[in-house]
């Protein structure tokens, strides 16, 4: 099973629980937002599937963890889609210029 997973400039690392530290729900507009891509505004997102979230995003201090409790997907306007399995994820996401990508005129920094 793969631990780790990469959309754009968001990465999603699976961990073994949730964090003891106190945790708050992050709700957006019916959807579990990762997050919002720096240039278009587009969204990582995980939307509900037959009316209802499979998932929860959860702060806890600096970190977010993602709680999916029925097989999804992270979908992006301008990526692929990313399934998850049921478990606990941690979310980091990073600034322009923190990840790179290749194309034929340059080396440039990633920017959703």
């Amino acid at each position: 099973m793969q631990n780790q997973f990469r959309q754009g400039d968001v990465l999603i690392e699976r961990v073994d629980a949730l964090p003891d530290a106190p945790l708050t729900e992050v709700l957006a507009d019916g959807r579990v937002v990762l997050a919002y891509g720096e240039v278009t505004g587009h969204a990582h997102a995980i939307y509900p599937e037959a009316g209802v979230l499979p998932a929860k995003l959860w702060d806890a201090d600096a970190e977010r963890f993602l709680q999916v409790m029925e097989r999804t997907s992270i979908r992006h306007e301008e990526h692929g889609a990313i399934p998850l399995e049921p478990g606990i994820y941690r979310v980091s996401k990073f600034g322009a210029g923190t990840q790179r990508e290749y194309s034929p005129e340059e080396i440039r920094s990633v920017a959703d």
